[in-house]
């Protein structure tokens, strides 16, 4: 997969710290007295952010941020039983307010003293002592800077881990509201969106067949299918609800498998897929279960990460590349391929790791790469002398100016296309209003997780996009509430360290998700009791620190494209490997490819996703 080449730390919100009060030292004390002074303050007290529990949490009173509700933020309308709030902290961290402001105001005080008791600059001291008050200088100077990093990292976290307000939804009366016929076409849709259901989310299964990192996953329409592919460039259609694969075959492809999607209403007998070596492939299957032959449609010269479906289609769809290319695919024409767009900043091309398709205006497609801007076309109004193109683009104004390079590794529509959602590389997830004008702000940051080993995907969940969902480099999974950008859902989701593919089933409560494992790990509600978030502030704060420091590590690293390009050279003078001769029955390279297309299909990269391209 395919990782940043520069990192950026989030600063924002970052409070500065008190200076202290002015100097209080009485003319003519000396300097052995201040240093005698400041060895005996006691030592600080490490501050951190404490929540109360499920229980007993409405006897807390309610911070700023929580009773300032954002604009577009709603109550939330689901819950299983509703009884009282759910916890979001650790077992065990349980302090009023009061007295973490008391605390606080303790350590404040502390390093004020020790400011005001050191010694100036201009003062004389005695030889005696002034080593050992340059040493209790450098120790006071090293706590205060970690006071000052763990007060900035909570402030941060902010309002993030407070609890939500209480569900409306109760799972009961519901129940009985759908016996007497009341509202029932809303029951399954409200179900499966309710936040009650969300914090019950646990590991039901595991898939095992693949031998690489499982890159790709995707449910047919119906939901009673589970494609997914891997880097041992194998693509299966799995029964997911019996766990076990009923169609296992060859992909075609020369490298790592990065996508593969079952085209809508073509009944499941049509897959879409793309890959490292840049080839965009389609695999005939028959309902006998074997893939008949897989054919090349169209050839990116660089890696291929992503798809767009148009939701209505059977023969039609879009790709992207990292050559900057996007290609429209029509399967009904003899020559598949046309080139819609060559995206461009300027004139530099931008490569791309993603795109999707708007399901509510399927004219309409968004596409990210290797720069900070979220792109949209529209298919019928692309002239490249004018913007490149471009209909509009967002970026979240604090990265309109930045030079680290930041790059967005995955962006989705919500179900009805007036919300878009995009993951930067070491940055936080950003959601933002389709409808707004060209280089309007986001709407919602979401944070805490860590995207920079891989291309990191996100997805929403819900039938009516309530939740996000994204995986991390610490190896869990995180569900956002979309509306007030609060946690509600925290698994470990990859014992390889990573997770980098998030579905949604379309119509159950449930979600399937991958990484650098060699399985698809399934997710269903059925936790008796709901999530208490443990050690969710601990592996925040690890993130953001790791974060932080790479950052500070990685800041003139060479550019990506710069290693691609090196990377390519040094394949292409490699002896051709032979194909794999494992290919399902009926596999063949017939190419439909387009004049527009490479000719470089041959000696594709390495088969290792997870490192940087």
């Amino acid at each position: 997969m395919v990782s940043s080449n520069r990192r950026m730390s989030d600063t924002e919100g970052t409070p500065s710290i008190p200076n202290g009060a002015s100097d209080e030292t009485e003319p003519g004390e000396g300097d052995a007295s201040a240093a005698r002074d400041a060895q005996s303050a006691p030592e600080s007290v490490n501050l951190s952010s404490t929540l109360e529990g499920s229980e007993g949490a409405q006897d807390l009173p309610m911070a700023d941020s929580e009773q300032k509700q954002g604009p577009g933020e709603e109550e939330d309308t689901d819950s299983m039983d509703g009884s009282g709030l759910y916890s979001l902290t650790e077992d065990g961290e349980r302090e009023s307010e009061g007295g973490g402001q008391a605390e606080r105001g303790k350590d404040e005080g502390r390093r004020s003293a020790r400011k005001r008791n050191r010694p100036s600059g201009g003062a004389t001291r005695h030889s005696s002592s002034s080593d050992d008050d340059d040493d209790d200088d450098e120790e006071e100077d090293e706590e205060d800077n970690v006071e000052e990093d763990e007060e900035a990292i909570e402030a941060w976290l902010g309002a993030d881990l407070s609890d939500l307000s209480r569900p409306s939804w109760c799972a009961v009366p519901s129940l009985r509201a759908r016996e007497v016929g009341h509202n029932t076409h809303q029951f399954v849709r409200r179900v499966c969106g309710a936040r009650g259901l969300v914090q019950r989310l646990e590991l039901q299964g595991r898939l095992e067949r693949h031998t690489g990192c499982v890159n790709t996953l995707h449910f047919n329409p119906s939901g009673t299918r589970l494609a997914s592919g891997s880097d041992d460039l194998r693509v299966v259609i799995w029964d997911w609800a019996r766990r076990r694969a009923e169609l296992e075959f060859d992909s075609g492809h020369k490298s790592n498998v990065f996508q593969a999607k079952f085209l809508p209403h073509s009944g499941d007998s049509t897959l879409a897929m793309c890959a490292r070596d840049g080839q965009i492939r389609v695999a005939e299957l028959s309902a006998t279960q074997c893939c008949k032959n897989t054919k090349r449609v169209a050839q990116h010269k660089g890696a291929a990460h992503k798809l767009a479906l148009e939701p209505d289609s059977p023969c039609s769809f879009l790709s992207a590349g990292e050559d900057a290319v996007v290609f429209g695919i029509d399967l009904r024409l003899d020559r598949p391929a046309n080139k819609l767009v060559v995206v461009k900043e300027g004139e530099k091309k931008v490569g791309l790791y993603t795109i999707y398709v708007n399901p509510a205006n399927t004219h309409h497609f968004a596409v990210g790469g290797r720069d900070q801007y979220v792109r949209i076309y529209d298919q019928r109004k692309i002239n490249e002398s004018d913007n490149n193109g471009v209909l509009k683009k967002f970026c979240p104004s604090h990265l309109v100016p930045s030079e680290s390079k930041t790059n967005i590794t995955c962006l989705v529509y919500s179900h009805d296309g007036t919300e878009l959602l995009a993951s930067y590389n070491d940055e936080d997830i950003y959601l933002f209003d389709s409808s707004h004008s060209d280089g309007a702000d986001f709407c919602r940051r979401y944070k805490g997780h860590r995207n920079n080993a891989t291309v990191k995907g996100v997805n929403f969940y819900g039938p009516c996009s309530e939740f996000v969902v994204s995986g991390s480099d610490c190896g869990h999974i995180y569900l956002w509430d979309k509306n007030s950008a609060r946690v509600v859902q925290f698994m470990e989701g990859d014992r390889g360290g990573v997770v980098n593919c998030l579905e949604p089933h379309p119509h159950l409560p449930g979600l399937a998700t991958s990484g650098l494992d060699h399985d698809v790990k399934l997710w269903a509600p059925t936790a008796e009791n709901p999530t208490s978030l443990k050690g969710l502030k601990d592996v925040m704060k690890k993130n953001k620190r790791e974060r932080d420091e790479d950052s500070v590590r990685h800041g003139d690293q060479y550019d990506t494209q710069l290693l691609w390009f090196l990377m390519r050279h040094m394949r292409n003078r490699r002896p051709q490997r032979t194909r794999r001769g494992e290919g399902g029955e009926g596999d063949t390279d017939e190419s439909w490819s387009s004049p527009d297309s490479s000719d470089e299909e041959d000696g594709g990269p390495d088969h290792v996703q997870c490192m940087s391209s």
